[in-house]
């Protein structure tokens, strides 16, 4: 992030050659790492037209690590930035109260696991939305001649020009074929988007994507196939003894060498005990121990019910004090950074205020 630097506009008036020093200094003092405007535009372009790490509502990212924000992306969906954004305790405690009658469907003055499965599957909904408006503009970004389809001739020069290179010298290159001299790791990812291309690309394949498919190609929850090459990818990532299927000990194994401290044995703990709790409870449907392809599909499934009904429990009963299995409003305070990311320093005045 680019560090806030002290207004200079005052020196002018009345020493311009100073202005002049403090600019050439401070042009020269910023760090080698800070990205050009060119360099900017460019990883600008490549979020557009890239499938994303992370999605909305969904349990896993691409590389196998829990989202660590998937519950406040269902409780709270569209409304998350507008949360996060209001700084102001009070409005937040109102706004999450009103969260929570719309969640409580008969107006009990408590959540069921059946409410807040609905109410999960509607966060979803909305964020299947908001991902479908992203795409189109996304598509029309690499459709510029409006034919209402891309080839992946057409991507792949849009996806080198996001790495510097030259669009008529790729585009040639291309064309007759000549070698389109890139390095390894750009040539590996060009190899797996390619993957995905086919199989976003709809029988019978031309390798030219529609507005629809290039919506699969980007967003893999929205298309089976594109979620069992998800799934395909993340397994191979943790599997280790070459089964197709994860164990465990697979699952919440962490690299060696990544803990350099105390700190960071603590994160590496909890991140262990979250991943041992999710597999347990979640993932492992018929609690074998090992985790298969079709048991990982059914737990990345956004639309899942049966799914959303699980984490719907989960949810409740982290929050569940009364261990009744509803979440009452004086818990959804009290948990409010589990559901919403965001603690309510002084729960007490909120109860008070509140009720």
């Amino acid at each position: 992030m680019a560090s806030r630097q002290a207004p200079l506009c005052g020196l002018a008036p009345c020493c311009p050659w100073l202005l002049g020093i403090v600019l050439l200094v401070d042009a020269s003092a910023r760090p080698a790492n800070h990205s050009s405007a060119r360099e900017r535009a460019g990883n600008r372009e490549e979020n557009e037209i890239l499938p994303p790490d992370h999605l909305n509502g969904v349990k896993l990212e691409t590389d196998g690590h829990l989202n660590k924000d998937f519950h406040q992306e269902v409780f709270l969906g569209k409304d998350t930035d507008d949360f996060e954004e209001d700084t102001e305790p009070r409005n937040r405690r109102r706004k999450l109260m009103v969260i929570f009658s719309k969640v409580d469907l008969n107006t009990d003055r408590r959540i069921s696991a059946k409410e807040m499965q609905n109410w999960i599957m509607q966060k979803t909904a909305e964020n299947f939305q908001e991902a479908v408006a992203k795409s189109r503009v996304h598509f029309q970004a690499v459709d510029p001649d409006g034919d209402s389809h891309v080839s992946w001739d057409e991507y792949k020069v849009k996806f080198l020009v996001t790495k510097g290179h030259n669009d008529r010298e790729v585009a040639e290159k291309i064309k007759n074929k000549w070698d389109l001299n890139i390095n390894e790791e750009t040539q590996e990812v060009l190899e797996n988007l390619k993957d995905r291309w086919y199989l976003a690309d709809n029988p019978p394949p031309d390798l030219l994507l529609t507005e629809s498919e290039f919506l699969s190609f980007l967003n893999s929850e929205h298309s089976r196939g594109m979620q069992r090459f998800m799934v395909k990818e993340i397994i191979r990532d943790l599997d280790q003894d070459g089964d197709k299927q994860f164990s465990l000990s697979e699952f919440i194994s962490l690299p060696v060498g990544t803990v350099e401290n105390q700190q960071g044995q603590d994160i590496d703990d909890g991140c262990v005990r979250d991943r041992k709790r999710e597999f347990e409870e979640l993932i492992d449907a018929n609690h074998d121990g090992i985790v298969t392809m079709v048991e990982l599909e059914d737990y990345m499934d956004p639309m899942n019910e049966f799914s959303a009904l699980n984490e719907a429990k989960q949810m409740i009963a982290t929050a569940d004090e009364s261990q009744n299995h509803y979440l009452e409003p004086e818990e959804v305070l009290k948990y409010s950074e589990f559901f919403t990311g965001s603690k309510l320093v002084d729960y007490a005045h909120s109860m008070h205020e509140e009720f």
